[in-house]
């Protein structure tokens, strides 16, 4: 352990001084906070939706129609829309509004066949109405033709309600531990807060991103100090698995540093009035987070980290030459890219049967796992198998990867096959 210190001290320091170290980090961050700004940035540039919309409403023959619209519209607490009403369509007059902002657009009626609803037209400056306000209007309508339709019935305001109201379906899941030939009990299952989604997505993203970062700079340290012949020095005073393991912790906490400055990016700029207001305007909620969604993520994130960067760590061990690592490693890229797809493909199917496998692939488990806990149903019990395999897969690799870099570190030329490695690996017992 003396030993090794100083090898975490020296690669630790030595690596949050590259420029690529810190040019990397200040383009997450600043991604990170233009991410968090964008319910912002929308909202600024769309204009300012807190104020009401006025929109015009040319009635003509429609006086019935219009008041029951703008008594419906007056009802709703957050309609954000004002009703103003022309008998006639003046042209000029519609014009000068439209000019004075007093106006955004203005809605007509056609004429009504029969019991028909009349058609409804708005015009406005806009090639398309404002989403917003075309569920609004929609939705308004929808109630007032049903009031016009059911005119003369001796249905009430809250039967007509009642009827134009959307159909919600809840799901539901059969309870598992009911007996065979019965559909059992069943039990509504509660979907997770948004904010939670948001939590697993992230914890996805960083998964792989410091992953495939902190790996490959284990993989090239390795390789550059051996094809500097650096390594025949280094051997002589402190033990190749000294040297590895070393390493990978050196790299595993440039990882945390990266997190703790992208928490506190975060944290910074969610702090901000502004931002919270347009958080809570789409539904995310911060009080709403599940912390131990957060705790599963990084715990698997912390076990995934020492899987992969065990094979990180060996293969760059087999290579001479920098230019060579990019070939060698990318088997291990395929295994993480895999990781990140199968997860990311897999948001909006939780529960399906390909996670439910992936949740015990070693490789793959970190995310798999971390997605049907955090947004799916996945147990306790299913977690901690995961984990149990997980651990036993870190032991074995690292073990592994202990006796590759044992004896590769020394193979100089070109890269060993498996065979000439195989035979070298027998040579040590670890």
């Amino acid at each position: 352990m003396n030993k090794m210190l100083p090898i975490i001290n020296f690669t630790f320091s030595n690596k949050v001084k590259t420029k690529s170290f810190v040019v990397t980090t200040l383009i997450f961050a600043v991604l990170l906070t233009i991410g968090i700004h964008v319910p912002y940035f929308i909202q600024l540039f769309s204009g300012n939706e807190s104020t009401e919309a006025q929109i015009g409403l040319v009635y003509g023959n429609q006086a019935e129609i219009a008041e029951s619209l703008e008594s419906f519209i007056d009802k709703q607490p957050d309609a954000k829309i004002s009703i103003i009403k022309y008998e006639q369509a003046n042209e000029q007059a519609l014009k000068n509004d439209f000019e004075s902002g007093k106006i955004k657009g203005y809605l007509e009626f056609g004429e009504s066949v029969g019991s028909q609803f009349p058609k409804v037209i708005y015009t406005s400056k806009k090639d398309s109405m404002d989403w917003t306000l075309h569920s609004l209007l929609q939705s308004a309508l929808e109630n007032v033709k049903m009031q016009y339709v059911t005119q003369g019935s001796s249905l009430t305001d809250e039967q007509i309600a009642a009827i134009s109201a959307p159909v919600v379906i809840e799901e539901q899941k059969v309870d598992e531990a009911a007996g065979s030939g019965s559909a059992g009990a069943a039990e509504e299952s509660e979907k997770p807060a948004p904010i939670n989604y948001v939590i697993v997505y992230a914890l996805i993203i960083l998964f792989f991103m410091t992953n495939m970062m902190t790996g490959n700079m284990i993989a090239a340290e390795v390789t550059s100090e051996k094809s500097s012949r650096i390594m025949e020095i280094l051997v002589t005073s402190v033990s190749p698995l000294t040297q590895m393991f070393g390493k990978i912790l050196a790299m595993f906490l440039i990882g945390l540093l990266q997190i703790v400055i992208f928490i506190a990016v975060v944290a910074a700029n969610l702090a901000l009035p502004y931002n919270q207001a347009s958080l809570a305007s789409i539904n995310l909620d911060l009080s709403q987070i599940n912390l131990e969604i957060v705790f599963v993520g990084l715990l698997f994130y912390i076990l995934g980290y020492f899987l992969y960067a065990t094979l990180y760590a060996a293969v760059g061990s087999i290579v001479s030459r920098t230019e060579d690592l990019g070939q060698a490693v990318m088997p291990i890229t395929m295994l993480s890219l895999a990781a990140f797809y199968v997860a990311m493909f897999s948001l909006s199917a939780p529960n399906s049967l390909l996670l439910k496998v992936c949740s015990y692939i070693p490789f793959v488990s970190p995310v798999t796992i971390l997605l049907r806990f955090g947004i799916g149903n996945a147990t306790y019990l299913e977690i901690g198998l995961s984990l149990l395999i997980l651990l036993v897969a870190i032991i074995f690799f690292s073990w592994l990867a202990a006796k590759i870099y044992r004896t590769g570190v020394l193979l100089y030329g070109k890269r060993p096959t498996l065979k000439e490695l195989r035979k070298a690996m027998k040579a040590y017992k670890i």
